[in-house]
């Protein structure tokens, strides 16, 4: 997949745990899991501003575009 999910790098630079972010933003961890580790197909706008919200960033510091070769 050409868009990769920065989440667990910007949760490291806050020093924020899965468990506490998905109670801030009010997710259950096995989504906001699945969405760290990129199996996720989709993400709410909503989601992902809450997400920006509690960790003081923009969308472009969680996801990132990456041109696939080939």
């Amino acid at each position: 997949m050409s868009i990769i999910v920065n989440l667990d790098v910007m949760m490291a630079k806050r020093k924020i745990s899965l468990g506490e972010l998905a109670e801030r933003i009010e997710i259950t961890p096995a989504n906001l899991s699945i969405l760290k580790t990129g199996k996720a197909k989709a993400i709410r706008f909503s989601t992902l501003e809450a997400i920006c919200q509690e960790l003081d960033c923009q969308p472009a510091d969680i996801l990132e575009y990456r041109k696939e070769d080939g």
